[in-house]
């Protein structure tokens, strides 16, 4: 597969939903990854993201706007030992939980489906990194329904072990937009992580469409001693 320009991936669709990005930094010291929101209706766009502990949760802007938060308000990112979660729901909790019980990632996936958000019935989309002692793996998950079936639910698990430095992946919940939203398709798509962690952030956030657009997250994770710098973007500021 080609391994494509980030930025040029980013705008080439006006709305690809909410988006994982994992890989590994230009120098190969850092593992990378970056989580985005965006929102086409007031309620999706009514939205910040948070520090919570090691991870981050997103936060109703204005309280007063919020019309139905069971999709919404959640924790994408948390971090149980030297594996960091990143979701685009409360999958992240069910993830988090079960591996706490000694389950896998894949396994603790196989109790959820795609989102009941008729008729997309958004895909849920889950990474995780796991550093330690100079190593880097990651594994990325998308559960979608069969050409729009309810009834039937996909599932894929994608692992990458050791990946080149400047490289990663990108998975993201639709093609484009639509009535109803295309769910993404294929294997996650090969992109170049380039720059230190304030020029990818800038990078990522100046490429989504402007109208849509919420929030970013940015990690970069120090693949030796596991500390980790971190970036927040909100629009809503």
């Amino acid at each position: 597969m080609k391994i494509v320009s980030l930025e040029q991936e980013l705008k080439s669709t006006s709305y690809p939903g909410r988006g994982i990005i994992i890989g590994r930094s230009e120098d190969g010291k850092k593992a990378v990854t970056a989580y985005f929101i965006m929102g086409r209706s007031e309620n999706s766009r009514n939205r910040v993201f948070v520090e919570d502990g090691e991870g981050i949760r997103t936060q109703a802007y204005d309280p007063s706007k919020v019309s139905d938060p069971s999709l919404i308000i959640y924790a994408p990112v948390r971090v149980l030992g030297n594996k960091t979660i990143v979701t685009n729901g409360d999958q992240t909790d069910t993830v988090y939980d079960l591996m706490n019980q000694q389950m896998t990632f894949e396994q603790a996936l196989r109790t959820r489906i795609f989102e009941p958000d008729e008729p997309n019935y958004t895909p849920r989309i889950s990474g995780i990194l796991k550093v330690s002692e100079g190593h880097f793996n990651f594994a990325m998950s998308i559960l979608k329904s069969d050409i729009d079936n309810p009834q039937s639910c996909n599932r894929y698990t994608f692992a990458y072990e050791n990946p080149k430095p400047g490289t990663g992946r990108y998975l993201h919940t639709y093609v484009d937009d639509g009535t109803p939203l295309p769910s993404f398709e294929g294997e996650p798509t090969p992109v170049k992580i380039e720059g230190g962690i304030g020029e990818l952030t800038e990078k990522i956030w100046n490429s989504l469409d402007e109208s849509n657009k919420v929030s970013l997250f940015v990690r970069f994770i120090d693949i030796e001693t596991g500390k980790y710098e971190s970036r927040i973007v909100n629009k809503n500021a």
